[in-house]
């Protein structure tokens, strides 16, 4: 186990910055979004200034999933109809794409089959910010890439450990560091200045029952990651399917009808918008 405390631990996560292994996109999207001042219209420029974020952005506000099919072509405007958050959180999710694909291959495949499905069931369930409920779900797994990038020699021994023990990969996490990547991605999120609601889900979705600010949320999330595990959606790291928690399936209340809707729509998207990264 990597002798360092937790308070040190925590100090060099939220330095994120400075980092040498941290991709520079990443780094000038984290200084954007930690600035409680930032309006829609600067993030919107900055955007609008950079090529690839501005298709990424554009690929998804134009699919059928928001509404929006060929029809929007600013940036600026995508940044308004998306919102603050959510465009903050499609902003660090596409920025560590390629981070994840070169360190844990599937581990975007999963993040957005979980993002989708999370905002489906919200939906259903009638959460007014379902996108926030996406935004969770896509970034519910960043705090892997962070240790990662850190720590990579000792989280390919991680990866390794859950996969020779048949642990999850946060037993093994737990062995290792003295954070898992829950906690870590929490850090993040509280440091990048998302709301309290999305930061607690992302620090429970492996234990959704301790959530309580948060329970349908976290409830949700938790769902929409166990799902993509059993459908075999990317690679989150575990050898196996974790347990879906009984407490937080049952507090959603979802028929088989529904199960087989939502998933249905999480392949359809998975399908037309499978170039969005790119």
């Amino acid at each position: 186990m990597i002798d360092i405390e937790i308070k040190d631990f925590r100090r060099r996560v939220e330095n994120i910055n400075s980092l040498p292994t941290i991709p520079n996109n990443l780094k000038q999207i984290s200084k954007i979004i930690e600035d409680p001042l930032i309006s829609l219209r600067e993030i919107g420029d900055f955007i609008s200034n950079d090529p690839a974020l501005t298709t990424k952005i554009l690929k998804m506000v134009n699919s059928a999933f928001y509404g929006f099919p060929g029809r929007i072509s600013s940036a600026s405007f995508a940044t308004v109809l998306l919102g603050l958050n959510v465009i903050k959180g499609l902003l660090v999710g596409f920025s560590v794409f390629e981070v994840m694909q070169n360190t844990m291959l599937g581990l975007w495949e999963h993040s957005l089959g979980c993002a989708i499905t999370a905002r489906s069931i919200a939906k259903r369930r009638g959460i007014k910010d379902y996108d926030d409920v996406y935004v969770a779900g896509l970034l519910h797994d960043i705090g892997k890439i962070i240790l990662f990038l850190e720590y990579p020699n000792e989280y390919k021994e991680t990866m390794n450990k859950a996969k020779l023990n048949n642990f999850t990969i946060v037993e093994a996490e737990g062995d290792q560091f003295v954070a898992d990547h829950a906690e870590v991605g929490a850090w993040l999120a509280e440091k990048w200045l998302f709301p309290r609601n999305l930061i607690e889900v992302i620090k429970y979705h492996h234990i959704p029952q301790v959530s309580k600010n948060a329970s349908i949320e976290t409830a949700i999330v938790h769902s929409a990651d166990v799902f993509m595990r059993a459908k075999g959606v990317g690679f989150a790291g575990d050898p196996f399917v974790p347990e879906l928690d009984p407490v937080a399936f049952e507090m959603l209340k979802l028929s088989e009808t529904d199960i087989k809707e939502i998933l249905e729509e999480m392949e359809d998207f998975m399908v037309s918008g499978k170039e969005l990264p790119q």
